[in-house]
């Protein structure tokens, strides 16, 4: 039971008199009044609703325009407007019953909406009686979805109906509940699809389920209250039912009764408003009244107008009245309605008044309370929140502030906080804090710090094991800065655990070999590292780990570069509860880094290095070709400083062994120049022969004064490369010790070979002084015979050319001067005798004209030696054709032994002639182009010689 005294009141609601709006001069603001004899009033679909002792209805818009109409000959005793629809009920006397003191009484049934002879239309009309028991209504209220109805009279009988109510037809009406006390309130309560009906007398209060068979009832208290002293709460205070004795006010639920709230004094009216209970109660200076008759006050009488709230308890409002008759609520406002027909207005204040109002008297929680209940946004609960934590910070009271602050969280920026709870011996207020905004996952990296730094200058282990040990799903923090910030501080162990765990592996690997130094464990946790991550630490931090443990390091990079697989089994290194750590396997799952890139790791590790490389070359074939060229550099290094013969030949193997694998025949430079350097005379003298360096083989023999290898290279590789013949000789000559024994072979080759001119021999060896004419004679005298047997043969073969140029020339000018007789007397095609017509070429041939129509494919040229015509004709197209390349010329020329021939070769294509050459003549200028036909038959004729 809660205690009104207590309760702190306000003024929430704004009280004005009602006035009438002004007339057509301006004039206005007197109090606005009502009809007199109003006797029942009630509120909804935008209009004040009022019936008199005259049998009108009366309605009130908020134009304050008053209609009426006539609803009942005598008086109107109870209305009842729907909310949600344009439904009226009223009840009321329309004549004198047998009984003078019970009239007869009736319940209509209104639509508003439709008219009839300008009133509203009346849908149905049926007495208000429970039976043929006469009795006088006592209370009404209908259900907003039109299919229940019920009616309390004062014998104790609640007649109810069900169906439609605004029709006879589709309802029922039956008596629901018969006592000996009178009603004196009733409401529905609809949760779901369950309808209940409130049912109070003056002596108990009962409930009915009307969605159930029978309407099964429940009897909730054995007192009860007035008329008009009982009310229907809102979702907010869950529909419950409220009555009001003159000592209590009871709250119901349908089966049970709810809190009880002590509000003394006798109820007058009873109402429920946007979450507040109103309550009208008799002035205590005021004599007492029956309880039944409780709206029967005197004029004289005081009544005192009180707004509940239930929720933040507090008093909203409190005022005294003159004879209040009812309390309407419509428009967002409530209106009271006074016996001297005044209407007085109670504006609400909105809510931002309301809070400052509570503010200026400290009252934070009540403006909390307020907020929430009014739904206020969260900015502006922050705000309020805000103003309590500054409130209690300025008393001293920081546990409090501090709780108020973290209120604000997501709302207020966190550094207003903070700069007020830097101070040592606040430190743990703060620390409150930071963790409350970790929580709700609003933390910066800042505030992550400030938090660790917090908990370490605490040395609270605990609280620390416990913000990082969060599940991975819950973490509220910047993990990377965490670790930085517990391991500035000193807690590696810690930071560790964290780096694990969230896979910082990075930090990781940083604090085991710069901070913690164990090395073994960083080289374990890259082993279980997925491919990708293993390979760039390695790279990272390969160097260190090979100078501490350079045998581990290497097999690890082994396994790295041939076929790696997570060691994901394994414990997990650095954990704090000792527990495993597993890595999912790499997305691919076989990988293998690149060896070349990890060469560098192997600095000042030579030992290590080769055995890396050795195993490189056995198990993966194709790796780099740097690879290949570091292990040759190593043996050959090991090579040149060997002293023991016997290794030092054995090393000797394995560097050549390396070169002659394959893997240096077409990339061989860096092998070359290392080979060089260490002076290794093999391997050098293998890659000249790979690269098909056969000059330098040769330089290579004649610096080292050579004379045999250098004529066996001549001998091996001159097919290939004639100029080493040439060399040779240019390298002998220059030699002024007696070398005629090989010079003799040089020229034996040169001259077989036909590889240098004579003059060019002898003008090279003019320059040696020891080789003598003697070392020449034979080479010179072969080269004479030689060139005599080949100018005679060339003699021959002009003057046979002559002859047949000669005799085609007199064909030429037989042909130009003589007439030239045919004489063939058969045809060339069918070999048959020649009739007319005929056609006969200058060539010989005739033939018949049907005959030549028919196998000639030109009208001028013979079908007998056309193919031979054309023969020729292709070759002098194709010299044609070759008269500009050029650059063919040039390279015959270069590599030919004889250059004067292809010269020669050239001319006689025509090559530096133009020629001007004319093919199909057409029929009609056969007579001007007799020339051009006669330079076409020399060139047949000469190619026919040839």
């Amino acid at each position: 039971m809660a205690a009104y005294l207590q309760w702190r009141r306000f003024v929430f609601f704004d009280r004005e008199t009602v006035k009438e709006p002004p007339g057509p001069d301006g004039a206005g603001g007197k109090p606005f009044a009502l009809p007199p004899g109003i006797a029942v009033c009630d509120s909804g679909r935008g209009s004040l609703v009022f019936g008199d002792m005259e049998g009108q209805i009366w309605f009130l818009p908020r134009s304050l325009q008053l209609s009426s109409f006539q609803a009942y000959k005598l008086r109107v005793t109870h209305l009842y407007q729907l909310k949600q629809h344009s439904i009226l009920v009223s009840v009321g006397e329309d004549e004198e019953g047998i009984n003078p003191l019970v009239s007869q009484r009736e319940v209509k049934v209104w639509n508003l909406e439709k008219r009839d002879g300008g009133n509203p239309l009346c849908t149905r009309i049926f007495p208000a009686i429970p039976g043929n028991k006469p009795t006088v209504v006592s209370c009404l209220t209908v259900h907003e979805n039109l299919n229940f109805m019920a009616i309390g009279f004062a014998d104790g009988s609640v007649v109810l109906t069900k169906g439609d109510i605004t029709r006879d037809r589709h309802s029922k009406t039956q008596i629901l509940h018969e006592g000996s006390y009178p009603i004196t309130g009733l409401a529905f309560r609809q949760s779901g699809k369950t309808t209940h009906l409130f049912v109070v007398t003056t002596e108990n209060i009962q409930s009915y389920m009307l969605s159930a068979k029978d309407y099964p009832h429940l009897e909730l208290d054995t007192h009860g209250c007035g008329l008009r002293c009982s009310s229907l709460s809102d979702p907010s205070q869950d529909l419950q039912f409220i009555v009001a004795g003159n000592e209590c006010v009871y709250l119901y639920q349908p089966d049970e009764r709810g809190p009880c709230f002590a509000f003394e004094g006798q109820k007058l009216i009873v109402h429920w408003y946007r979450g507040y209970l109103i309550i009208v109660s008799k002035d205590r200076k005021t004599s007492p009244k029956s309880e039944f008759a409780g709206n029967e006050a005197q004029n004289s009488d005081k009544q005192v107008l009180n707004i509940y709230d239930l929720c933040n308890k507090f008093i909203a409002y409190s005022s005294i009245f003159d004879d209040i008759v009812d309390v309407l609520a419509e428009w967002g406002s409530l209106y009271v309605l006074t016996r001297d027909g005044k209407i007085h207005v109670l504006q609400e204040k909105d809510t931002q008044t309301k809070l400052e109002m509570l503010f200026r008297k400290n009252l934070f929680e009540m403006a909390i309370n307020l907020a929430k209940s009014h739904h206020l946004d969260s900015d502006g609960l922050s705000e309020i929140f805000r103003q309590y934590g500054d409130h209690l910070y300025n008393k001293g009271n920081h546990d409090g502030a501090i709780q108020q602050y973290i209120r604000t969280i997501g709302k207020l920026e966190p550094s207003y906080v903070i700069r007020k709870f830097l101070d040592a011996q606040r430190i743990h207020n703060l620390t409150a804090y930071l963790q409350t905004l970790h929580l709700q996952s609003l933390a910066n990296a800042d505030h992550t710090t400030l938090l660790l730094n917090c908990y370490t200058k605490l040395k609270d282990s605990s609280k620390l094991e416990e913000f990082i040990k969060t599940s991975e799903s819950e973490v509220r923090f910047d993990v990377e800065t965490a670790i930085k910030v517990l391991r500035q501080a000193g807690y590696y162990s810690h930071a560790v655990y964290l780096a694990e765990k969230h896979a910082h592996h990075e930090w990781y690997l940083k604090i085991q070999l710069e901070d913690i130094k164990n090395y073994q464990e960083a080289l374990r946790y890259i082993g279980k590292l997925p491919f990708d991550q293993a390979e760039s630490n390695m790279k990272r931090y390969g160097k260190i780990l090979m100078h501490h443990v350079p045998n581990e390091t290497t097999e690890l990079l082994k396994i790295l570069c041939t076929d790696y697989r997570p060691s994901g089994d394994n414990e997990g290194p650095g954990t704090l509860e000792g527990k495993k750590v597993r890595f999912a396997p790499s997305d691919s799952c076989r990988s293998r880094a690149n060896s070349e890139e990890f060469i560098p790791v192997f600095a000042n590790n030579s030992r290590e290095l080769k055995a890396f490389l050795e195993h490189m070359t056995e198990v993966q074939a194709d790796s780099p070709q740097g690879v290949y060229d570091t292990l040759l550099e190593l043996r050959l290094q090991n090579w040149a400083h060997e002293q023991d013969e016997q290794v030092k030949e054995k090393l000797r193997n394995e560097a050549l062994t390396l070169l002659k694998s394959g893997r240096f025949k077409t990339v061989f430079d860096k092998a070359l120049v290392l080979c060089q350097m260490h002076n290794f005379k093999d391997g050098v003298l293998y890659l000249y022969e790979q690269g098909k360096l056969f000059q330098q083989i040769m330089h290579y023999h004649m610096q080292n004064e050579q004379y045999k290898k250098v004529i066996e290279v001549c001998e091996l590789y001159g097919d290939q490369e004639a100029c080493l013949w040439e060399q040779a000789l240019g390298y002998f000559a220059r030699k002024e010790e007696d070398c005629k024994e090989y010079i003799a072979a040089v020229l034996k080759h040169i001259e077989n070979k036909n590889l240098m001119p004579p003059l060019l021999v002898v003008q090279t060896l003019a320059h040696n002084s020891t080789a003598t004419l003697s070392v020449i004679k034979d080479y010179l005298v072969n080269k004479l015979q030689k060139q005599s047997r080949q100018i005679e043969q060339d003699e021959q073969r002009i003057q046979k050319y002559r002859e047949e140029t000669t005799r085609i020339r007199q064909e030429i000018e037989e042909l130009k001067a003589s007439p030239k007789i045919f004489q063939k007397t058969k045809c060339s095609i069918c070999t048959s005798a020649l009739e007319l017509p005929s056609v006969h070429f200058l060539c010989g041939h005739s033939f018949h004209q049907h005959c030549f129509e028919s196998y000639s494919e030109s009208d001028s040229e013979c079908p007998t030696c056309m193919p031979e015509n054309r023969k020729v004709m292709d070759m002098i197209r194709a010299q044609e054709q070759k008269r500009d390349l050029h650059d063919q010329f040039q390279h015959q020329l270069k590599c030919s032994n004889d250059g004067f021939s292809v010269v020669a070769d050239y001319f006689g294509r025509g090559v530096f002639n133009k020629l001007t050459l004319i093919t199909d003549v057409p029929s009609g200028k056969a007579a001007a182009t007799i020339e051009a036909g006669l330079q076409r038959e020399l060139l047949i004729h000469t190619k026919r010689s040839t």
